[in-house]
C-alpha cells in the first residue's frame, strides 16, 4: 500500500489550494478514504472523510464550508480543495486509509507541509 500526497505549500491568507493523494497497492474503489493534520506539538486531527463511492462526506467543523473532499475511484485519487484558508490551517496533511487485513491496519501518506501566510 502507497499513499502519496501532492499539492502544499505556502498560500496567502483567503487563498486556497488542492491537495492531491495517490493510492496503490489496494483496491482503492472499496474503501473510505481520509485527510487528517498535524501542527507541531499537537495531536493528528481528523479533517474529512469520503465513502468509498464518493457518495458520502463529513467533515471537522473547523473546516466546514470552506473544504472540500473528492474522489476519482478512476485514478486513484483522493482530493482535498481548500478554500479561505486561515492561519490555522496551516499544518502538515496526511492521507490516510484503514485497509482490512486479517485485522485494520492504517495507512499514512508522507504527508505535505500546507503554510498560510501573509
Amino acid at each position: 500500500v502507497q499513499l502519496v500526497e501532492s499539492g502544499g505549500g505556502l498560500v496567502q491568507p483567503g487563498g486556497s489550494l488542492r491537495l492531491s493523494c495517490a493510492a496503490s497497492g489496494f483496491t482503492f474503489s472499496s474503501y473510505a478514504m481520509r485527510w487528517y493534520r498535524q501542527v507541531p506539538g499537537k495531536e493528528r486531527e481528523l479533517v474529512a472523510t469520503i465513502s468509498s463511492t464518493g457518495g458520502s462526506t463529513n467533515y471537522a467543523d473547523s473546516v466546514k464550508g470552506r473544504f472540500t473532499i473528492s474522489r476519482d475511484n478512476a485514478k486513484n485519487t483522493v482530493y482535498l480543495q481548500m478554500n479561505s484558508l486561515s492561519f490555522e490551517d496551516t499544518a502538515v496533511y496526511y492521507c490516510h486509509a484503514a485497509i482490512y487485513s486479517n485485522g485494520v491496519v492504517n495507512y499514512w501518506g508522507q504527508g505535505t507541509q500546507v503554510t498560510v501566510s501573509p
